[in-house]
């Protein structure tokens, strides 16, 4: 009996069984049990169709042709058969277009899939040749070359094609030539813009006035990653390479430590000469080293003669006046030596305040008229009371100082204090905190608040930015895989490659770690342990870069090393464990939402970390949070999201809150404070 054919449809060839078994249907990057599932997602394919390209007569069947084979039946079964070949075609219909629709599914996610991986691949690629400018040792300049050389070339071409007249052009070319400080700054990736997108930012740039960039000098005791003992090396870093990438020159001098961290350093150099400097009734021999840290241009001064900075720690010894005395003043005859002409000096708590009457005494006179002064203070509680014959040393008339403020030991009343010297003669004042307003800050200062008062027209309150290009999850680069709030996964992945490097069991177990800073109370401290301990968490405690006091990670060793194995103590600090740490913990432990700086919590909130306090304010400190302060966005999120958490409720109900995305950078509100307060002085 002839078989009678049906075509189905021909607007597309059917794939082979092979070809199918070839197609590549893209999974996530969770593994092969995410390959397993889109396998057993594929729909099944019609089995009950022929492939044929046989003809016969004069017409010829396309080979791309479906068919389907139905038998011709008697009379009587015609219109069974009828039916049940409209419930065959029916069935057909409704399986191709679930197959069209799966198959464009799958086009979508490959798709996307795709340009994940090409995003990521161009992020990688940028990288490599960060790093291998690096490695070849090719300076910012080259870079900021690059970028200025190409916005020049690009003006030629939107001349010539006509997008711009002659003058136009001119006049473009002026102000980048002009403004060459600032191209690299303003002008970001050009050579992937077209030129109507740069020429509509040339117009912008053209109309925009610039300001004259500023030439600063720090003079500090500290700088991270060089030398750390405090919250200070963190803020002079951030602060210097914030202000350096708005097109301003940046420079900081250090005292050469033994003890400094030498891969801090880039390019680091001894200057074939030496230059004197004055201090105790005669000149003393100074050896310079320069270098460049993130960016930044480093100068180091090493005494020859003496040896102040040959020791083990930064500071904490008795005859530290006298160090960072001799280090102030051999940093203004350096400046002055070297024909440098600052805009600002920017000096930092006790240890450099007496830059600012040595200046106004001696140097300003010495061709730097022109040059304003800066005073940071982290914590008005760390001060500075000397004798006053002692300020002879360096050169400085003791009568230009007064004594300290409402000294209540009839013993110290001729003692004077070195940090209201700083203050008194600062063109401006920056107090660092986080939480508390001027008021609040003048008036827990104990023995400087009449003098703060007096001075309350130039002082200014910031708080501190977190460095957004090393301590960011998504630009990492130590650890195993980045993430961000949009792609938690590689958390997850971080948090294992940290248990086994630490040598913890694999599993759910909540890690709490804590980068002890030397602040948290001992005995809060053990009384945490005790509480993760018994919630089956696992802890870590890393001793922070140069601590100065006891080490408290061997303290607690010492209580807790025989008692359980779910601790680990690290009492050197470790930069790459330093940033797994905060990756794969899900708590970290800080001493205080009271601290100026905050760079623990930041860190812990940008990581996906809930930040736990140990040491809770009292209920006066807890009313004056938050008065009349400007820089209020980013403390009183953690105040208000983390202020109260206990770690007992972060263990029974820890989550990735939404921090991740905030802005914790230098670039936010923290950069204006302290531009408001370089422009200003630079105006006096």
């Amino acid at each position: 009996m002839e078989t009678t054919r049906l075509v189905i449809g021909a607007a597309m060839p059917a794939p082979s069984i092979s070809q199918l078994r070839r197609r590549h249907f893209p999974h996530r990057r969770g593994g092969a049990h995410c390959l397993l599932s889109a396998r057993a997602a594929r729909p099944t394919f019609l089995t009950r169709c022929s492939y044929s390209s046989k003809g016969d007569g004069n017409s010829r069947e396309s080979s791309s042709t479906v068919r389907l084979d139905v038998e011709d039946s008697s009379d009587q079964g015609t219109s069974l058969a009828n039916e049940q070949r409209k419930g065959d075609i029916y069935e057909l219909f409704s399986q191709a277009q679930r197959n069209i629709l799966y198959l464009n599914k799958q086009r979508l996610l490959t798709m996307e899939e795709l340009k994940k991986l090409q995003d990521e691949n161009t992020f990688l690629l940028q990288e490599i040749e960060a790093l291998e400018a690096e490695v070849q040792g090719v300076p910012l300049e080259a870079v900021q070359q690059s970028t200025f050389c190409e916005l020049l070339l690009r003006i030629d071409i939107m001349v010539i094609s006509g997008m711009i007249s002659m003058q136009e052009a001119s006049d473009f070319r002026e102000k980048v030539v002009n403004n060459r400080s600032v191209i690299q700054g303003t002008f970001s990736e050009i050579h992937h813009k077209a030129n109507t997108e740069l020429l509509s930012e040339l117009r912008l740039f053209l109309r925009k006035p610039i300001e004259k960039p500023l030439h600063v000098v720090h003079i500090c005791s500290e700088l991270d990653p060089i030398a750390s003992c405090g919250s200070m090396s963190t803020y002079v870093a951030g602060v210097s390479c914030a202000v350096q990438g708005k097109g301003n020159l940046v420079e900081v001098i250090l005292p050469k430590y033994t003890s400094l961290n030498m891969d801090g350093i880039h390019g680091l150099r001894k200057a074939d000469t030496e230059y004197e400097s004055y201090f105790g009734g005669i000149w003393h021999k100074n050896r310079i080293w320069t270098g460049m840290s993130n960016g930044v241009g480093v100068i180091l001064i090493e005494p020859i003669q003496l040896s102040y900075f040959s020791r083990d720690m930064l500071c904490g010894y008795p005859d530290d006046f006298e160090r960072f005395s001799y280090f102030s003043r051999a940093s203004l005859d350096y400046i002055v030596k070297s024909g440098k002409k600052p805009d600002i000096l920017h000096i930092h708590n006790w240890e450099t305040a007496i830059v600012a009457p040595l200046f106004w005494d001696i140097f300003a006179q010495q061709g730097l008229e022109n040059t304003r002064i800066l005073l940071t203070c982290q914590d008005l509680n760390y001060q500075c009371l000397e004798d006053p014959n002692k300020l002879e040393m360096c050169g400085l008339d003791p009568r230009k100082l007064h004594r300290a403020d409402r000294l209540q030991d009839p013993n110290k009343i001729h003692l004077v204090n070195i940090l209201k010297g700083g203050i008194v003669y600062s063109n401006k004042v920056v107090l660092m905190s986080s939480i508390h307003s001027r008021d609040v800050i003048i008036q827990g200062s104990r023995q400087l608040e009449a003098t703060l008062t007096a001075h309350k027209e130039k002082i200014l309150v910031a708080s501190q930015g977190l460095d957004g290009e090393l301590w960011d999850p998504s630009k990492d680069i130590y650890l195993p895989r980045r993430y961000s709030a949009n792609d938690i996964e590689g958390k997850s992945i971080c948090r294992e490659a940290l248990k086994r490097r630490l040598g913890y069991r694999t599993g759910s177990s909540i890690i709490v770690g804590c980068i002890c800073d030397g602040y948290s109370d001992i005995h809060n401290l053990k009384e945490a342990v005790h509480v993760a301990l018994r919630r089956s968490a696992q802890v870590i405690f890393m001793e922070k870069l140069g601590s100065l006091k006891k080490s408290t990670a061997r303290a607690l060793k010492e209580e807790f090393i025989n008692l359980d194995d779910n601790i680990a103590f690290i009492e050197e600090y470790d930069e790459t464990l330093a940033h797994l740490i905060y990756a794969g913990s899900d708590i970290i432990l800080c001493s205080s939402f009271e601290d100026s700086s905050l760079q623990i919590a930041m860190k812990a909130i940008k990581y996906g970390c809930a930040p736990v306090q140990i040491n809770f304010p009292n209920d006066e400190s807890r009313q004056s949070q938050g008065r009349d302060c400007r820089n209020r966005v980013m403390s009183k999120y953690i105040i208000s999201t983390y202020g109260e958490l206990s770690l007992l409720q972060a263990l029974d109900s820890f989550q990735v809150k939404d921090g991740m995305v905030k802005g914790l950078a230098w670039d936010a509100e923290c950069y204006d404070l302290h531009w408001e307060a370089y422009s200003s002085i630079r105006k006096l």
